[in-house]
């Protein structure tokens, strides 16, 4: 009796033992722009979406890969910045974003291995590099684009983790709102004319691939 008493104590701790070296999942929330034909990224706000793929190779980092879809739109109508003749523009379009990032988590981020002080929940930075497909009034632009952000995880279960995340990328185009460019005559650079665009987001994903819990070493 005390045998299988013992035998079954190990088999509960081994499961809570267990970690992953991976998880996949998707991502919804709301897209915002900012740039010629927007003073604010809630100024028009659109439909976000995706899925992602991570890689963990330990508590604190993550390496993720995503691809997004973002509905922007934008209307220079009662802004300050006014187009010659005052004219007004306004443009819908449809923004896939295709990236790579890193993530570090603040805290040692799991369930069980009590001995690395593994929390639950850990807030976290991001930073990256991808490429932004725009797609408006019939016309396709493509750009390098730098995500960065922060964001919060909670590990549901020990395989289910739930995130919400802010990010600002920037876009090396100025042709996200279509043809509009230049509105203040001032030449594209990191901070004036290229665009920008916002994306709120709650995730969920599931974790897979169980990482070894012990390596032995073998002559």
């Amino acid at each position: 009796m005390l045998c299988l008493m013992l035998a079954l104590g190990a088999s509960r701790l081994s499961a809570q033992e267990e970690t992953y070296k991976f998880d996949i999942g998707g991502q919804i929330g709301m897209a915002g722009y900012l740039g010629d034909a927007s003073a604010s990224i809630f100024s028009h706000p659109g439909f976000s979406g995706g899925v992602s793929f991570r890689y963990l190779p330990d508590a604190r980092w993550a390496v993720r890969t995503l691809l997004n879809v973002h509905s922007l739109s934008g209307d220079t109508s009662g802004m300050d910045d006014v187009l010659p003749e005052n004219r007004e523009y306004s443009f819908k379009s449809t923004a896939y974003d295709l990236g790579g990032r890193i993530e570090f988590n603040f805290f040692s981020y799991g369930i069980g291995e009590t001995y690395k002080k593994l929390r639950r929940w850990s807030p976290y930075l991001t930073l990256g590099i991808g490429v932004t497909l725009a797609t408006c009034e019939g016309e396709s632009n493509l750009g390098f684009n730098i995500p960065m952000g922060a964001g919060l995880k909670y590990k549901l279960r020990e395989r289910w983790n739930l995130g919400i995340e802010f990010t600002m990328t920037k876009v090396f185009s100025d042709h996200v709102d279509g043809a509009l460019s230049d509105l203040q005559q001032i030449k594209s650079s990191f901070l004036k004319n290229t665009d920008w665009y916002s994306n709120i987001s709650v995730s969920l994903t599931y974790e897979f691939g169980k990482r070894c819990a012990t390596c032995h070493y073998v002559d």
